[in-house]
Formats: structure tokens, C-alpha cells, sequence
């Protein structure tokens, strides 16, 4: 599989499991650009957050039976701490950031797990959950919900990436082909060439061909020869390349740095805590607040079917 439909869908084959780790702040910035305004009860935007729910909703009606939304408690992390220039969240709306903490509220009310980072991103959260979840022999595919080239450095194995929107699952082999190097070497590709998204610039004159030639051939910076004229491959502009990074060689491993996913992000231990099993007490209150009472029903026949499902084999 390099990518495709999702096919087998997602859920639970043969008494395997399949473990999706949901990036719930992607989901917040994607809903609330496209889906309309909608004020609760007391006033307050709900949109996002209404889209946000459904969308875990479909994932569940879909088959997903253990869940976990890593999400930006607070969007800086200790990333600001090594780059001044890293994303801080000063440019996101206020509506979309007064939505991120009542959104965490309303996944927890469904009964879904929730990863809220505060020292650490959504990103390092998923990337902590994709390790612990492969370890399980139950385990047999473990899903990272989210388009960000960055988690494609977790892809191997039993974990793969999957662009819900686009329903494309992508492997190692997928990632190879889209960014022309294998996971492994993802950081080193991201420092080179620079992620606006993220607010580091990369190196000057390094491209996204350049970076994936030299890298598909050396792996990481660090054995990228000083010298262009020890280079085996063969590059346009290969002195002046190799000029700037041997200036700023430093400054490329520090944006690696920054680049690079934790997998010590505070995170649900086992993968039992991740099922889903129904919503919590106050569910329907939100929902009743939120506008959303078709959302209630539908969650509330699912963990009905979900539990006779469960009885059914005990």
C-alpha cells in the first residue's frame, strides 16, 4: 500500500485492532474556514467546534472503535524556546481560538480520549501515541488522522498516515514517493527546504528537488560532504549549496531540531484506555446548547449498537 482508498475501512478485523490518533487541531483550523458560523445558547461560536464532533462521529459510525484528538492546549510549546520565529498563534482568529478549549470539553462529553499539550504539540502527542500503540501485538494498523507533512516521519510499520479529507492512506513507500526520501529522513528534508507553516525559513537556494536528492543518497545533513565536489549526486548549483551549508550547517540541524516529533508527549499509557464506549454524563446538555440535537441521536444509536455488539460476543 503506498496510498490509496481506505481500504479495508477502519475498525477492528479478526480480533486486531486499528488505533486512530486524530489531529484535533488541523480538524479546528479545517472547520472553521469551512463550515458556516453557529452560536450556542449563550452566544458563543460553535461552528468549528460542531464540525469537530461530527467529524469524530462519522470516524466512530465508520468503524473506528479506539480514538484518541491530540490537540494545542496552548499553541506554544518548547519549539519557541529554540526558534523565535516559530508559529505562537498571535495570527489565529479569536473566534477559531476561543472554540480550542471548548472543543477539548465537548470531545471529552463524547467519550472520546483527549491528548491536550501544553510543553509539547498535537503533533509530538501523535507521534507519542503512534509508539506506544505499535508496541501492541493487538494492534494492527495504527492511523495518524492528519495531511501535515510533518507526521510522515512516524509512517513505518504498522503506522501509516491517513488525509481523511482526501481519504488517501499513505505508507512508508508513499512517503518516499511524494517527498522523494523515506521517513527516516523527513526532519532533515523539512530543515532544508524550510515550513512556512511552522515559521523556519530552511536553508537558502535549498529546494525541495535538491534536498530529496541529496538526502535519498546521504539520509541526514550531518553526512552531506562539506565539499560539493565530493558530492556523488549530481546538482545544479552544487557550490554554492554546499557554501551555505557549511555556513549554516548549525542552523540546519537546529531547524531538524525543531522539525522533529517527540514521542515522550504526555499520552495515554495503553491502548485499552482508547476505547470508545459512549458518551459521558452532560452530552446531551452540550448538544441541547450547541444546536446539535441530530448529533445526539446519532451518537447515542451508536453506543447502543456498539454495546449489543459488545454483549453479543461476551
Amino acid at each position: 500500500m503506498q496510498a490509496g482508498r481506505s481500504a479495508p475501512r477502519p475498525g477492528q478485523v479478526d480480533g486486531s485492532v486499528d488505533v486512530h490518533l486524530v489531529d484535533g487541531t488541523y480538524e479546528l483550523f479545517r472547520h472553521f474556514f469551512a463550515v458556516p458560523r453557529r452560536s450556542s445558547t449563550d452566544g458563543a461560536e460553535v461552528g468549528a467546534l460542531r464540525g469537530v464532533l461530527g467529524s469524530i462521529v462519522m470516524l466512530l459510525e465508520g468503524g473506528a472503535t479506539h480514538v484518541a484528538v491530540a490537540t494545542d492546549h496552548v499553541v506554544e510549546s518548547f519549539r519557541n524556546e529554540l526558534w523565535p520565529g516559530y508559529k505562537d498563534g498571535s495570527a489565529i482568529d479569536p473566534d477559531l481560538f476561543a472554540q480550542f478549549h471548548p472543543t477539548e470539553e465537548a470531545l471529552g462529553l463524547l467519550g472520546v480520549t483527549v491528548w491536550p499539550m501544553v510543553e509539547f504539540e498535537a503533533d509530538d502527542a501523535m507521534a507519542a501515541g503512534a509508539a506506544m500503540a505499535a508496541v501492541d501485538d493487538r494492534v494492527r494498523r495504527v492511523l495518524i488522522c492528519t495531511p501535515d507533512k510533518d507526521l510522515g516521519q512516524c509512517v513505518g510499520g504498522k503506522v501509516v498516515q491517513w488525509d481523511r479529507r482526501a481519504d488517501e492512506i499513505v505508507d512508508a513507500v508513499g512517503i518516499e514517493a511524494k517527498f522523494g526520501v523515506g521517513p527516516a529522513s523527513i526532519p532533515d528534508y523539512l530543515a532544508l527546504v524550510g515550513d512556512s507553516a511552522d515559521g523556519f525559513p530552511g536553508l537558502r537556494g535549498w529546494g525541495a528537488k535538491t534536498a530529496s536528492t541529496m538526502l535519498s543518497h546521504y539520509g541526514h545533513i550531518e553526512h552531506i560532504p562539506a565539499s560539493h565536489l565530493d558530492w556523488a549526486p549530481r546538482v545544479r548549483g552544487a557550490a554554492g549549496l554546499a557554501a551555505t551549508l557549511s555556513a549554516e550547517r548549525d542552523l540546519a540541524l537546529l531547524f531538524r531540531r525543531v522539525a522533529t516529533v517527540r514521542t515522550d508527549a504526555p499520552v495515554s499509557p495503553a491502548v485499552d484506555e482508547l476505547e470508545w464506549r459512549g458518551p459521558r454524563r452532560g452530552f446531551d446538555d452540550l448538544c441541547e446548547q450547541i444546536g446539535a440535537a441530530q448529533l445526539h441521536e446519532r451518537v447515542m444509536n451508536l453506543a447502543a449498537y456498539r454495546a449489543d455488539t459488545r454483549q453479543a460476543h461476551t
